[in-house]
Parts: structure tokens; C-alpha cells; sequence
């Protein structure tokens, strides 16, 4: 919607001037049309909203589905009538048929559902009054429809937040008039799960009968079985259940005036997850018939107000901010679990987006708001990376290093997982600082030195590393050559500003933690830190050696403010802010540049600055109905996770005026956005503090 606004805009007023005489006269037309069409798509949007905590779409037109997760199942919603898109499994990867590159797996959908109201079958094109529902407080979404004059159909599904491997949908039917209903489960299996074989049985348990209905197949080259089982659950009348094809269901009459509620449920599982994926996806419904729908809800609903009592954004005076950032909050609850050892993927569990690999984005842009609002959400991520240390230090190894250097694309195996043809899986080794700042940010949070203790290889093994890889110039100053930086436009370039900046904090980090634990500092550690080169020019840090002022992707310099603690010089920090911010590019940019660039400004006290880049960060990467995320201006591959971290950033670092130094956190003033009444922060660190800013 941003786009077709600002070019309509653009267009328009670019053949009816007669003012428009040079370039400079169009740049500054650009500028003001921007913020023009930022502010009518902001008022578009929230219009079409009913409250701060719930997301509602009445137009099928230009579609993009919300996830419905709970960390181990992610469940796109569909606009077709009883169906979901697709459903993503966490951490179970497969060889993919195009490329052979590991890609995460697609699991059964087994919520789809056929309804037939008097022998017509529901479908699109038979319906009308379709509006779609998503509750952030509830982690539901809700279709409704009617048919005809016959009845009125809601259908609401959910991932169990309380049930890693269960999930649910919940059907509504308020009869106009009286109707025979006939209603069928059915199954999808995507084209890369094969050998699929269904089935159809009755268990019984003394008199008690459970009848479940169940398919498993497996990956494409067999690395895993994958299995999903439901059931019907009534409120009243047992419903009996037939078997006809690879469908499973029941008819039944309905009066007029009367509502009608049924539900499906049932689970998914893998045998990365369990030995016999088959039989524990068969408990999953056989659990939910002897819970019944309202108790399977109400401890998904338990679940969900449990997280947004510990870890929430409340912002008064904007109700579009207040919505948005409470679906970028949302939406990084929805893709991880406490203790589940997984970590998030660009684009979470809402697609097989840059296929479901673990990037830098999950440490340096979805980790700081998990760390401020769900420090267990946060530790899981260092979970995922401890448990792949060994494969690290593989990968050094492999390429004549010292220590552990992690993999730019992470799968399960913590191998390289970039595809061959992409010069980031060798060259982009920022990726290995990123990891190890992250373990040093959650022991300044925690103070926990026994957890510190328990993951000092990290720190020694990422310090080694970076010892082994720089190269000491003549005047005794140390570089690190041929590397692909944050800045991906810039491949094959010499000490690239952030990479060299986060191996000076990594090593840092870790003298301070080999202190802290009595270890033995290597006295290498200390020379390569206080001798590598960050280059400068004419008073501006250099993006890299040699860099004249080409387009970038984002801005690697700035990262040395924020995240980093590398440039801390205010008049730098706004020389370098002024030069770069003209540099990102504008068309195809990611939306983590201007997230960081907010939170910059911010801490500069530049109101309008702040807030301008943080409305860049999301705006015109919204996709319609809801508003989910893409990773740029000019891309359809939403949910985009990494930009969402980063517009949190921005609210919590920056308006928030939260900063975390070695001690844990420290709470600066922060200031507000002109349009904002007050901005209340809840939840954070494990104290779980609550800062209000007015």
C-alpha cells in the first residue's frame, strides 16, 4: 500500500508541475511526498483496526497471512474458508529438491476442514461477509463468513502455546434457519514430505472411545518421519465419526437460532523431537478429548497473558505505533520457546524464507528486545549456539584457523548452510563476534556467573579465532582481510568497520570474563584489541579500507555506536550518522538500518530524527491486511522477524532510553515521539522492572 501511495503521489505531481526544473527540485519532492504517504498509510492502517490488541481484515485483496505459533508449530493463516496456508516445524530441516541446500520443513496441515450446509460445499467464491480476526492477547485468528441465507461460521484456530506439538481450530455455526451440516477433516502433505500413508482408527480405553485420524510420511530423503493426528471435540452431543477416502467426519441437523461449536484437534511431531512421531501425535488429540475445548483454550490463553504480563509495550496516544509494535512483539513470542534450544530465523516459523536458517539476525537483531522483555526466549538462542560450538571450531579448522568460527546459515547440524553460490557463507565472519557480544550481554544482564562459567568456551574459543585471522601490518597494527561485512553490497573488502569493531569487543568481552572467572587471559587477546585498524577519513569512520562513498546496504559505521561500544564519541557518532544515513540505500534497503538510526538519534535527543526512522523501519515494508513485515520496500516475503527486532530496538534502547552496560541495565531518561502521551516498558530483565516515560 506504501508503495502504490507514494508512486500515485509521485506521478501525479511530477506531470502537472511546471516547477520541476532539475534534480535537486525532484529529490526534495520525493522527500516531502514520502512523508506524505507515510502519513496517509498510517492513517489508512489504523483505520482499519478495532483496538490495541487485535488486527482485523476485511478484504481478501493482496493477501498476506499472520502466523498462528507457539515456538515449535508455526501456522499461516489462509483467506480460504476452514484452511491454513502452510505450517512450519522448528528446527527440522531436509535436503530441498531444488538446490540440495537444507531448507526447514513444511509439516502436514492438518487443520484444513470441508463444510457442506445442505449438501453445498462452502468456498470462496460462495461466501460473503469475510473479515478476519488476529488477537495478539489471545495468539488466535478468527474468519468469519456467512453462507448464503443458511448460517454464520467462525473459524478460529491456534499452536497450543501451552503444547509445544499441539494446536487447535474451533468452529462456530449459527444456523439461519434449520440445516444439515456435513463436515470432513482432511489432510495436505507438501510435495517434500513423501511416502505418505494415512489412517483411521478407533482406540478404546475400557468404554471410552477415542477415535483418532492420522498421517505420517517422511522428509524427502528420509532424514525424518513426520507425523500429525487430530480428533473431533463437542460440547454436548458425541458426534459419530466416518471415514470415507482420506477424509474423516460426521453429519449432523441444526436448528435455527442455535449455536453450534465444534472443534479439531490434534498434533504434530517429528522424530528429530521424539522416537515415535506417529503414536505421540495420536496422544496429542487423545490428551485434547479428555481436556474438551474450553480447558485446551483457556490454558492457551493462560499462556499467552503470561507472557504479555511479563514482557509488553504500552503506548498511549498511537494507537497504529501501540499496534505495531505490539505485533512485532507478538510475533517473536510466536517463534521460540524457553528451554526449547532453537533459535529464530529470518523469517521465523512464517515461511521457508532464506530457508529457515539461523542468521546474524537472530543475535543482533531479534536477541536485545527477547533479552529486555523474555530472557528465557533470549537464552534458548544461546543455546542453539552452544550446542554447535564443536561444529565451529570444525569450521575453523577447515579454513586454517585457531578457536570457533560459526557458520553464517545455521541449520540443525551447525554446519555451513549457505549455499555455494553465496560468498557471505565463507566471508561474512562478523557472524562469530555477533554470537559471542550476545553470551556477554546476557551475563551483564543476569550477573549470573555460574551460567558464565558454564559457557566460557564460547568466549575463548571466539577470541582464538579472531587472533588466528588478523594479520599484523608494519606498523604493528593488526587488519583483518577479504571479508563480506553487515554492508553486503561490499564484498572482498579489507577491515570492514564492523567486522574488525565486534572482534575488538569480542575480545574484550572475553579478557573481562577470563577475569571474572580466574581463567588465564591470553596476552594476544589484549595486543590484537588494542591494535586493530578502524580507518578514518576527512573526520568520518570509513565503512572499510578505501571506501569513496558508494551505496550501502546499511550502515555498518553506525553499528559501532549502537550495538556496539566502540565509537561512545558524541560529535563521531553524529558525523558519522549525517554521512551514512544519506548512504543506505533508499529503494532496496533493509528495514534493520533505519531501527538502528532511530535508536541513535534518539540517544541524541533528535526527536524528529528518531521518530522518522523508526516510522522507515516498519512502514513501507507493511504488507496487507495486517500489516506483517518484508524485509524491504520492495520485497513480498514477509514475516520479516529481523526488521521487527529491529523497530523494538528502536522503541526500547532508544525512546525507551534503556542501555545495557557491563553492570546490566541502565535506564536513561529516553524521550517521546511528539504524537506519544507516554511509552510504559513491562518486564524487564528477569527482575522484570517496569519504566514509564512521560
Amino acid at each position: 500500500m506504501f508503495t502504490y501511495i507514494f508512486n500515485s503521489l509521485y506521478l501525479k505531481f511530477v506531470k502537472k508541475s511546471s516547477t520541476i526544473k532539475n534534480i535537486d527540485s525532484m529529490r526534495h519532492l520525493r522527500s516531502v511526498l514520502l512523508h506524505s504517504a507515510l502519513l496517509v498509510t498510517t492513517l489508512v492502517f489504523a483505520q482499519t483496526k478495532s483496538d490495541e490488541w487485535n488486527l482485523v481484515a476485511h478484504s481478501r485483496e493482496n493477501y498476506f497471512g499472520v502466523t498462528v505459533a507457539n515456538g515449535q508449530i508455526g501456522i499461516v493463516t489462509n483467506d480460504t474458508p476452514l484452511t491454513t496456508k502452510e505450517i512450519i516445524l522448528n528446527g527440522v530441516y531436509e535436503a530441498s529438491p531444488e538446490n540440495g541446500i537444507s531448507r526447514i520443513v513444511r509439516g502436514i496441515e492438518f487443520l484444513n476442514m470441508r463444510l457442506k450446509i445442505n449438501g453445498e460445499e462452502i468456498t470462496s467464491t460462495t461466501i460473503s461477509n469475510w473479515s478476519q480476526q488476529v488477537s495478539m492477547k489471545e495468539g488466535t485468528s478468527t474468519t468469519s463468513f456467512t453462507f448464503k441465507n443458511y448460517a454464520a461460521v467462525d473459524y478460529t484456530i491456534l499452536a497450543n502455546r501451552a503444547l509445544p506439538f499441539s494446536a487447535m481450530a474451533i468452529i462456530e455455526i449459527l444456523p439461519s434457519k434449520d440445516i444439515d451440516i456435513d463436515v470432513a477433516n482432511f489432510m495436505v502433505v507438501p510435495d517434500e514430505l513423501i511416502d505418505a500413508k494415512s489412517q483411521y482408527r478407533v482406540l478404546k480405553d475400557n468404554e471410552f472411545r477415542m477415535p483418532i485420524f492420522g498421517t505420517v510420511a517422511k522428509t524427502l530423503r528420509g532424514k525424518y518421519s513426520v507425523a500429525a493426528s487430530t480428533t473431533f471435540l463437542f460440547d454436548d452431543k458425541k458426534e459419530t465419526l466416518v471415514a470415507t477416502g482420506n477424509e474423516v467426519g460426521f453429519t449432523t441437523k441444526l436448528r435455527k437460532g442455535v449455536k453450534y461449536r465444534f472443534a479439531l484437534a490434534g498434533g504434530i511431531c517429528t522424530s528429530k523431537d521424539v522416537t515415535d512421531p506417529l503414536n505421540e501425535s495420536e496422544r496429542q488429540p487423545i490428551f485434547a478429548l479428555q481436556e474438551g475445548i474450553d480447558k485446551l483454550l483457556d490454558r492457551h490463553k493462560k499462556a499467552w497473558l503470561d507472557l504479555w504480563e511479563t514482557g509488553d509495550i504500552q503506548i498511549e496516544g498511537d494507537l497504529d505505533a501501540q499496534q505495531r509494535v505490539r505485533f512485532a512483539l507478538y510475533n517473536l513470542y510466536s517463534f521460540i520457546r524457553k528451554d526449547s534450544r532453537q533459535s529464530i530465523a529470518p523469517m521465523g516459523l512464517s515461511a521457508q524464507g532464506y530457508n529457515g536458517h539461523i542468521f546474524w539476525d537472530s543475535e543482533l537483531w531479534m536477541y536485545p528486545p527477547l533479552l529486555a522483555l523474555q530472557p528465557d526466549f533470549a537464552k534458548s538462542c544461546l543455546d542453539y549456539r552452544s550446542d554447535r560450538l564443536q561444529k565451529a571450531k570444525q569450521k575453523a579448522a577447515i579454513y586454517g584457523y585457531q578457536g570457533a568460527m560459526f557458520p553464517w546459515e545455521s541449520d540443525d547440524t551447525g554446519e555451513e548452510a549457505t549455499p555455494t553460490w553465496a560468498l557471505t557463507g565463507i566471508f561474512e565472519q562478523h557472524i562469530t563476534s555477533d554470537i559471542a557480544i550476545a553470551f556477554w550481554n546476557y551475563y551483564t544482564m543476569t550477573q549470573d556467573k555460574n551460567w558464565l562459567r558454564s559457557e566460557w568456551n564460547v568466549f575463548k574459543e571466539t577470541a582464538d579465532f579472531w587472533v588466528s585471522r588478523v594479520v599484523k601490518n608494519k606498523d604493528n597494527s593488526y587488519s583483518i582481510l577479504n571479508v563480506v561485512g553487515a554492508d553486503e553490497y561490499a564484498q572482498h573488502v579489507d577491515d570492514n568497520a564492523f567486522t574488525n569493531a565486534s572482534a575488538i569487543e569480542t575480545l574484550r568481552n572475553t579478557i573481562k570474563a577470563a577475569t571474572l572467572l580466574n581463567e588465564p587471559v591470553n596476552p594476544k587477546w589484549q595486543e590484537v584489541a588494542d591494535h586493530i585498524v578502524i580507518h578514518t577519513k576527512d573526520g568520518i569512520t570509513q565503512n572499510y579500507k578505501g571506501y569513496s562513498g558508494q551505496m550501502i546496504k546499511q550502515g555498518d559505521v553506525n553499528l559501532l555506536a549502537y550495538p556496539l561500544h566502540i565509537i561512545t564519541d558524541k560529535n563521531q557518532i553524529e558525523k558519522d550518522l549525517a554521512y551514512y544515513s544519506e548512504k543506505v540505500d533508499k529503494k532496496d534497503g533493509p528495514a534493520m538500518a533505519h531501527g538502528i538510526l532511530s535508536v541513535l538519534y534518539a540517544r541524541l535527543n533528535d526527536n524528529e530524527k528518531a521518530y522518522d526512522h523508526f516510522v522507515k523501519s516498519y512502514l513501507p515494508n507493511s504488507r496487507p491486511p495486517f500489516g506483517v513485515f518484508s524485509e524491504s520496500a520492495n520485497s513480498n516475503n514477509p514475516y520479516f522477524a529481523t526488521g521487527a527486532g529491529a523497530m523494538l530496538q528502536a522503541v526500547i534502547y532508544g525512546f525507551g532510553g534503556v542501555e545495557l552496560i557491563d553492570t546490566g541495565f541502565k535506564f536513561n531518561k529516553g524521550m517521546l515521539p511528539s504524537k506519544w502521551k507516554s511509552l510504559k516498558i513491562i518486564g524487564l530483565g528477569f527482575s522484570e522492572k517496569t519504566i514509564e516515560i512521560k
